[in-house]
């Protein structure tokens, strides 16, 4: 049976030369893949201990010896920025990871059976969603502690519901489709539909929602950690080096320029590969492409 995956024309979507003419798309990978890079070899590029303290160079601005200057108790800043990279993309990966898998699960369920599942569902949704998301990402972690895990699961609480929205509206439009009705014409259960010819073709919207996510989920543990509920000192956190660079702002701005610019760059690298992946996978600018042909 015709998909609608093959119809879309995924494969003519990600021909090597389309991918390079997105320029949100290419800058936005270079930026994501050095920070990865960074985050993954930590030990190996930074150039002291993440804790290791120099109390003779405090405040030191950034010199050869230490690329990014020193913090308050004459800590590498350039050390526990890469060692920071580690904490936000685990958090990232992990928050963005759960509430895709939670929130497409529910939007699949609801999208296609309908009724009072698809109430129920959307009802629970829309409690979570009544909650301001702050608030109650403070709240869970008040409940369950800091940890990197415990702050996963407080923004998963809080991100999944977007999965499931955008999922169940998708899934409302795929189930018209022949192939579905195909499929139901030949006996397949319903979980066989959902998970074998509804979520291949939903897989675009989700995809892009995830990376935007990744970006949105750094915001979030930063100014977590910003308000005094992510991981503990002396563990190396951007919101934390961003939160006690404020009290020396006056002095010593660039603790807080610095960290505050490493969030920003890092959150616009994953937007900008968002926003090209949305490009990419927009069906609409297929057919504008293949119409320039």
């Amino acid at each position: 049976m015709q998909r609608l995956t093959r119809a879309s024309g995924w494969g003519e979507a990600m021909r090597v030369p389309a991918i390079l003419r997105n320029s949100s798309l290419v800058l936005g990978a270079v930026i994501t893949l050095f920070i990865v890079f960074c985050a993954l070899f930590a030990p190996y590029i930074a150039t002291y201990g993440v804790n290791e303290m120099d109390m003779r160079n405090r405040f030191a601005g950034p010199s050869l010896q230490h690329w990014l200057g020193t913090d308050n108790f004459g800590r590498d800043l350039w050390s526990r920025l890469v060692f920071g990279a580690r904490v936000s993309l685990s958090v990232g990966l992990i928050s963005v990871g759960g509430a895709a898998l939670i929130g497409t699960t529910v939007g699949l369920v609801a999208g296609y059976l309908r009724g009072w599942v698809d109430l129920l569902l959307m009802r629970i949704t829309d409690i979570f969603l009544g909650f301001p998301a702050i608030v109650l990402a403070l709240a869970l972690i008040a409940v369950l502690g800091p940890g990197i895990f415990n702050i996963s699961l407080a923004l998963i609480a809080v991100f999944w519901t977007e999965y499931a929205r955008v999922v169940r509206s998708t899934t409302l439009v795929l189930r018209e489709q022949n192939y579905v009705q195909a499929a139901q014409a030949l006996g397949a259960s319903p979980l066989r539909i959902i998970f074998r010819e509804i979520l291949p073709n939903a897989l675009g919207p989700i995809i892009v929602l995830a990376s935007l996510g990744l970006g949105t989920a750094i915001i979030a543990e930063s100014a977590l950690s910003f308000l005094g509920f992510g991981l503990p000192p002396p563990t190396p956190t951007w919101g934390w080096t961003l939160a006690y660079g404020t009290r020396f702002i006056r002095d010593e701005p660039w603790l807080s320029i610095i960290s505050g610019a490493t969030i920003m760059i890092t959150v616009l690298g994953f937007n900008l590969f968002g926003d090209g992946l949305r490009d990419i996978l927009d069906p609409r600018q297929l057919t504008r492409s293949a119409g320039k042909k």
